[in-house]
């Protein structure tokens, strides 16, 4: 059932807050400008160390042995990446001569959502009802109940028993006669399902654990010989059923890393290698599954700088407007007296707002272009002054 909780802001405090908001929406204006101007940067010095490294890359087809002549040259290769150290997880009996094994926690939980709906007064008082609503979920971590809302809700959450998630790798695994360094290593993925091997001590052992807990929380220990413990391949299930999960229940799932083909773009370093970094400082490496043609793994370096460089480049469009509406909320707060003319001056603010941000963004982009690629840039200010001046004139028209 929703729980509801309703605040009064007063005219008073609202225009308080909105001087507020004017500092804070300069700080993320200027931070959107900062971001706008460096992502575009970095999106051509990323761009142009991609280049540079497909221009001195070797493509290596027999890596079996060292090659000293490779050494200090960016190489393309593939070959089996294998390794003989054995990795434990000596909580679940987990024994596997692997890449890396991974321990994944996660507990039964109520979590605590938040939908907000304010109502604007005559005299510019502002109601906000909070509609509180719980909901049971599988979380990463326990969630801390004694700060519910919902009186009835408060310390519901507990635990049955508190284990850490972890993944641990291999310190030695080669790459035909080359060893592979921790970065390339902790980049191998194609995680598959290990099998827990609890014996019955074992599972006794987690079953007195689980038991103490109980009584700790001051649960009171009902049934006592009902199996708390599942363990199911490569899960172990930590409560009374784990096809009906319950508050407190933990559910450990345990997977690894086994040998496998793989392909690397990287730079010799002796018997091992490092990153390349290139003459503009940015450093290229990269590591793909399966056996993967030098062409595609470079043409997916830059495809994913440029979806990074729009993910950011949006975002920094998003600071800037939101800065700007922030720093200028102060208008339609006053007008809050009125609600619909408080509403018609947001609504206004709102739109020049977006349209002088987005004219802003576009103008770093091709301040940003100038520096780095001035052809680019003169194009993209130009478009930029031009929309202000049609944006001008089509005022003008109206008035």
């Amino acid at each position: 059932m929703a729980y509801q909780v309703k605040t009064k802001t007063s005219y008073g405090q609202r225009v308080s807050g909105s001087f507020k908001g004017i500092a804070s929406g300069f700080l993320m204006f200027l931070i959107g400008t900062i971001m706008l101007f460096w992502n575009e940067g970095n999106f051509v010095k990323t761009k142009k160390s991609l280049q540079e490294a497909e221009g001195v890359l070797v493509n290596v087809d027999d890596v079996s042995t060292v090659d000293p002549s490779l050494n200090g040259k960016l190489i393309h290769a593939s070959a089996f990446a294998d390794t003989k150290d054995v990795l434990t997880d000596g909580l679940f009996g987990i024994s596997e001569t692997a890449i890396a094994i991974s321990r994944k926690v996660e507990y039964y939980q109520y979590e605590e959502r938040a939908q907000t709906e304010t109502r604007e007064r005559i005299g510019g008082e502002q109601e906000t009802i909070t509609t509180y609503t719980y909901d049971m979920h599988w979380t990463s971590s326990p969630v801390n109940s004694n700060n519910f809302n919902d009186p009835s809700y408060k310390s519901s959450n507990f635990v049955l028993t508190t284990i850490e998630s972890k993944t641990e790798h291999a310190k030695n695994v080669s790459f035909g006669g080359y060893k592979l360094p921790t970065y390339i290593i902790t980049s191998i993925s194609g995680s598959i399902p290990a099998q827990v091997n609890l014996n019955y001590d074992g599972l006794r052992q987690w079953e007195k654990v689980i038991l103490d807990n109980r009584t700790a929380l001051g649960m009171w220990p009902e049934q006592v010989f009902v199996q708390r413990v599942h363990v199911n391949g490569s899960e172990v299930y930590f409560g009374q059923s784990p096809s009906i999960p319950n508050i407190g229940d933990v559910r450990v799932t345990l997977t690894k890393v086994m040998p496998a083909d793989i392909s690397i773009i990287a730079k010799v370093n002796g018997s091992t290698f490092e990153t390349y970094t290139a003459s503009n400082g940015k450093t290229v490496s990269k590591v793909n599954m399966g056996i993967v043609s030098s062409e595609k793994m470079f043409a997916e370096a830059h495809s994913s700088n440029s979806m990074m460089t729009w993910i950011l480049r949006l975002l920094g469009i998003f600071l800037v407007i939101g800065g700007l509406k922030s720093m200028f909320s102060i208008l339609p707060t006053l007008f809050k007296i009125i609600p619909f003319l408080g509403s018609i001056v947001g609504a206004g603010v709102g739109l020049v707002c977006t349209i002088f941000g987005g004219a802003w963004s576009l103008i770093i982009i091709s301040l940003a272009w100038l520096w780095y690629r001035p052809l680019i840039g003169i194009i993209l200010l130009a478009i930029a002054i031009g929309g202000i001046w049609l944006l001008k004139n089509k005022g003008k028209a109206q008035q």
